[in-house]
């Protein structure tokens, strides 16, 4: 189940998808310890003034993370992208991955992101720039194209592997799609058939079924997870567990959940200081648990919660009525 991107070697063929707001260092060590062979850095800004922001600084905070080390940068200059992959490098990272698929409107009305596929010269440019620019391997995440009328990942995937790109991730919707409708999981596999470099397959794999399929179906290098990994850390496991053995494991059980949680929670606090720790540690109670039985009822007190104590007080007495109710129910 090894692959490779350049000289580096992954345990298994399961990725964490870099998410802005989602894949900070506690996220990303979260879900290693849950079974993720690889992850990638939150996409950082190219722009030199905004290197030394705390945002910035944290979004490069690697510490104590296995290598290797990816960094995705963000920005729509060559000679920007190419000085922000040295600086990256020089800090510490081991790949440098390049968004072109982040279908967010501040980032596309930049022409960043997703936008770069409209101009396929220019993504020419940018592949050439940072790829020449680094000593480590520089990878790409794409979409299938701008719109449905402007569909040209096959072109862009050629221009990546002529320009040195050593690996591509693509998200089988279009940036006009966003997150809505299907993945083309066929033009995934359509492209993977033009390539010599490897490919992540990414989009709508939320079950281990369903990552089974997609590289069945794709021959995918690897799969890439998103938002499931939000509300399910534990899926790498699961994936895991399903393509090496066909065998199906048992959602985890509420007290392993809980000590995963409270942990979670205590390094996010570590990380931000508790001020911030506190509000960010919020989004993450409401995807594990948002969808629990009776969540509403203590959502909003445990959303207010000013500080670590009352914050981790309030989840742990949730998960004692959810047990309490699990175990009337099955009784």
């Amino acid at each position: 189940m090894n692959w490779n991107i350049g000289p580096y070697t992954f345990s298994n063929r399961v990725a964490l998808a870099p998410m802005a707001g989602v894949t900070d260092r506690p996220f990303r060590q979260l879900c290693r310890s849950l079974g993720a062979g690889m992850t990638v850095s939150e996409m950082v800004s190219c722009k030199p003034e905004l290197r030394n922001t705390r945002t910035s600084l944290l979004r490069r905070n690697h510490q104590g993370e296995p290598e290797p080390i990816i960094v995705q940068i963000a920005g729509a200059e060559p000679l920007m992208m190419a000085d922000a992959a040295k600086f990256n490098v020089d800090q510490g990272a081991q790949i440098i991955d390049i968004n072109m698929g982040c279908p967010a409107k501040k980032v596309c009305k930049v022409d960043a992101g997703s936008a770069l596929m409209k101009d396929e010269e220019k993504v020419k440019l940018i592949l050439n720039a940072v790829v020449k620019a680094v000593n480590v391997p520089v990878t790409l995440k794409i979409r299938t194209g701008w719109s449905q009328q402007h569909k040209n990942a096959h072109q862009i995937a050629s221009i990546a592997q002529d320009c040195g790109i050593q690996a591509l991730t693509i998200h089988g919707r279009t940036r006009e799609q966003k997150y809505f409708g299907s993945a083309e999981y066929d033009t995934i596999q359509q492209i993977k058939q033009q390539l010599s470099i490897p490919l992540i397959a990414n989009g709508d794999i939320d079950t281990a079924k369903k990552a089974k399929m997609v590289m069945d179906f794709t021959s995918a290098d690897a799969i890439m997870i998103g938002r499931a990994a939000q509300r399910k850390p534990w899926i790498f496991q699961q994936i895991n567990s399903y393509l090496t053995s066909g065998r199906e494991l048992k959602e985890p059980g509420l007290i392993t959940r809980k000590n995963w949680l409270i942990d979670h929670l205590h390094n996010l606090y570590h990380f931000y200081g508790e001020h911030q720790g506190t509000r960010i540690a919020r989004k993450h109670i409401n995807w594990q648990l948002g969808d629990e039985y009776n969540f509403m009822t203590y959502k909003s007190e445990i959303m207010r919660a000013e500080n670590a104590i009352d914050q981790l007080g309030l989840v742990n007495r949730y998960f004692e009525a959810l047990l309490s109710a699990h175990y009337d129910q099955t009784g």
